[in-house]
């Protein structure tokens, strides 16, 4: 399974990548909208686990281009803000597959990962 994390905090998208990488999954990490972008053009990715709030760019924007270029992949939100936690997420994005704290348990977010790379 192939995973990008699209996280401006690198040592809390290190910290879920090396989980991940411990279950076997194939693990990207992208810092920005622009690299998560280009990632998103160059390699396909089954799962996306993305924060909803980048410092440099737009989350939203990743993932409109993410639902025109690969449909196919799920995107999990992360997010340390109460924005979007009524779910209007799901009816915003349609790919968008689950809307975690961004302090949640990494095997939290690693069980959501499985579950719905397994469905992808």
């Amino acid at each position: 399974m192939d995973v990008l994390i699209v996280e401006s905090r690198l040592p809390l998208a290190s910290l879920w990548q090396a989980h991940l990488e411990r279950q076997g999954v194939h693990v990207l990490v992208a810092d920005t909208a622009d690299r998560a972008v280009a990632a998103v053009s160059a390699t396909h990715f089954d799962v996306i686990v993305m924060d909803l709030v980048l410092a440099d760019g737009s989350a939203l924007a990743v993932a409109d281009y993410v639902q025109y270029r690969r449909p196919d992949a799920k995107i999990i939100f992360v997010s340390d803000t109460s924005f979007f936690s009524d779910g209007s997420i799901f009816s915003m994005i349609p790919n968008a597959a689950g809307f975690l704290p961004a302090k949640s348990e990494p095997g939290d977010i690693a069980a959501l990962v499985e579950h719905h790379g397994r469905v992808a």
